[in-house]
């Protein structure tokens, strides 16, 4: 693994690693999961100061040494700054990317994972969808790609309009997903699914969920 690759993706995770670098965790079309080094990107004048924190959307250049990417360029076409001016949003984007992080995997194709989190962060700052309502289509859309999805729970609580949005949700291509609101009742059906959904796919604490329970 050697030489030059371009790749397009969204940064996961961010963490320092000494006194000037970064360690990145990138979500890419062509190659799933990677973790990349990013030189000096904590340096007050480094290119990569802005382009190498969670949300960044783009193009990354990076450079396979023989155990480790390292980032060369990032062109970076969204940073998702709505997210990081509203702290509600924030967090639920925190959420988002901590999910995608749990389910995917290196080498993996993730294109599914990849369309779901850049289109359910562009409705975290849509004005007419309630963060509650994009979280929990979010949920069962990602248990949905993971290919864990058991089908609509047995009962007969569910209101008609709460089976349409799960077949809607379960089925309808990523782009148009977030294209409906429902009622008072009907979403707190939908939350009540996608909890069983998340407790069956995931099997630890996920840090961000307990501070988006309690906005």
């Amino acid at each position: 693994m050697q030489g030059v690759t371009e790749l397009t993706g969204m940064i996961l995770k961010a963490e320092p690693i000494g006194d000037y670098d970064r360690r990145v965790v990138l979500l890419t079309k062509e190659r799933g999961k990677i973790s990349a080094f990013a030189r000096g990107a904590r340096k007050p004048n480094s290119k990569f100061l802005a382009a190498t924190n969670p949300f960044c959307f783009g193009t990354f250049k990076l450079y396979e040494g023989r155990t480790s990417y390292n980032v060369m360029e990032a062109d970076i076409s969204n940073y998702f700054e709505g997210l990081r001016k509203d702290y509600e949003n924030a967090y639920y984007g925190m959420y988002f990317l901590e999910v995608i992080d749990y389910f995917t995997r290196e080498n993996n194709d993730e294109k599914e994972f990849l369309k779901l989190l850049y289109q359910s962060l562009r409705a975290l700052m849509h004005e007419g969808l309630s963060n509650v309502l994009v979280r929990y289509v979010f949920e069962i859309k990602a248990v949905v790609i993971n290919g864990e999805f058991p089908g609509m729970p047995e009962g007969e609580k569910w209101e008609e309009s709460t089976r349409y949005a799960i077949s809607y949700i379960a089925a309808s291509a990523i782009e148009k997903l977030y294209t409906f609101t429902v009622t008072p009742q009907v979403l707190a059906q939908l939350g009540e699914i996608a909890a069983d959904c998340r407790t069956r796919s995931i099997d630890k604490p996920l840090k961000s969920l307990e501070i988006v329970e309690n906005i």
